[in-house]
């Protein structure tokens, strides 16, 4: 199993910025699929998860701002970040589900001006 995520940086808050995970190694169609960040100092926060079927959940902290989706037939999840905020500032890791927890190396996502 293979996730390798990109597309972070630094952006200005109120800006945007869309993360990709390539994934490999697994039946991506039928696995769960979430993002989780991990700010300095703090502990690992899950962000959104996307099943299968395509249900989503998002932590309240990012609700109405951030949005996951994935592709299915290019074996990628996303998640699109909008209204970014100074405490989004973390390292954004792509989890898989597929018997048992599968995790990218990160993205260093910043938000300041």
């Amino acid at each position: 199993v293979q996730l390798v995520e990109s597309g972070g940086g630094l952006v200005q808050p109120g800006g945007s910025l869309r993360l990709s995970c390539a994934a490999s190694g697994f039946t991506f169609s039928t696995s769960a699929m979430s993002w989780a960040r991990q700010a300095p100092g703090k502990g690992l926060e899950r962000v959104s998860v996307i099943y299968s079927n395509g249900t989503t959940y998002y932590a309240d902290s990012v609700k109405g701002r951030f949005t996951i989706s994935r592709d299915n037939l290019e074996n990628t999840l996303y998640l699109q970040m909008n209204n970014l905020k100074p405490e989004d500032t973390a390292v954004y890791y792509c989890n898989a589900k597929w018997g048992r927890d599968y995790w990218g190396q990160g993205t260093q996502v910043t938000v300041s001006s």
